[in-house]
């Protein structure tokens, strides 16, 4: 009998510390989700938009998401809130979740329009875009410009919208390679990059299809490269380019310095001479 009293006196002990290690680890996990930084994306439509501009990064924050256990978040908004969007070129709609919000910390991501690449009809790129500038988004991109918890990234023609609004006045950008000659009339400075970091604060990329390879890029800064390696991987796509930055040796540019060309280089050494 006091044999069994034993041994339940025992498992009770067991059991005992089982409750206090689970207790103590549910508070671990608790304290941990609230020290967790979450970064928050939002991708923002306006009539006219781009899908793959808009939704190739949208894909791409949402696997991150589903990889770093939601250190991601991303929704589809819009100057207006929520509402149907019609895309570019006759396409399918999107629903703009909620309203686009300048002051929330995270990323803000803006894609360019998808129509005619000239001319003034309806469905032209630019008469796309000047319409865009017509709404709210110009005052909430300037208002997020001013935000240092936010990053504001633009994709193809997204990068003429703050250009137009004299947001990239002295700021290196890119944008499709149609609307690099406008870009440079707005203030900015051309970089011809697949993607082009500014500052921390403001990213750029070129054709359509670099939304991948801004997203990336950003997954890879505030995440780690093991996500983004794993988003790569899933989507069997590896980004592309380098990200230029106005960092490091300036290259030599022998199409305006000709002298350059001339300059003698140092002789190679050869391998016996080095050896002796």
């Amino acid at each position: 009998m006091n044999k069994i009293l034993g041994l339940l006196m025992s498992f009770a002990l067991v059991l005992s510390l089982v409750a206090s290690a689970a207790s103590a680890n549910t508070k671990d996990n608790k304290d941990a989700s609230k020290d967790k930084k979450t970064t928050h994306v939002q991708v923002v439509l306006f009539d006219g938009f781009d899908l793959l501009d808009a939704l190739a990064p949208y894909e791409v924050f949402a696997a991150a998401g589903m990889y770093s256990k939601g250190a991601v978040t991303v929704e589809l908004v819009s100057a207006e809130g929520k509402r149907s969007v019609p895309s570019g070129l006759n396409g399918p709609a999107l629903e703009a979740q909620a309203a686009l919000d300048p002051n929330r910390p995270g990323i803000i991501l803006v894609p360019g329009a998808a129509g005619k690449p000239a001319g003034n009809s309806e469905d032209a790129v630019p008469n796309i875009l000047a319409q865009a500038m017509k709404t709210d988004l110009p005052g909430m991109l300037k208002q997020a410009f001013n935000n240092k918890e936010i990053t504001v990234a633009t994709v193809c023609g997204g990068t003429l919208i703050p250009a137009m609004a004299g947001l990239l006045k002295d700021r290196h950008a890119v944008t499709n390679h149609i609307g690099m000659a406008a870009l440079g009339a707005f203030g900015a400075i051309p970089i011809e990059a697949r993607v082009v970091e500014d500052s921390p604060r403001f990213v750029s990329g070129g054709g359509v299809t670099s939304g991948l390879d801004v997203a990336l890029y950003l997954v890879d800064r505030e995440l780690g490269p093991q996500v983004a390696n794993s988003v790569e991987k899933l989507f069997e796509y590896e980004k592309r380019g380098t990200v230029w930055k106005a960092e490091g040796i300036t290259p030599v540019d022998f199409n305006t310095s000709p002298k350059a060309s001339e300059e003698k280089q140092p002789a190679a050494i050869s391998v016996s001479t080095a050896e002796k």
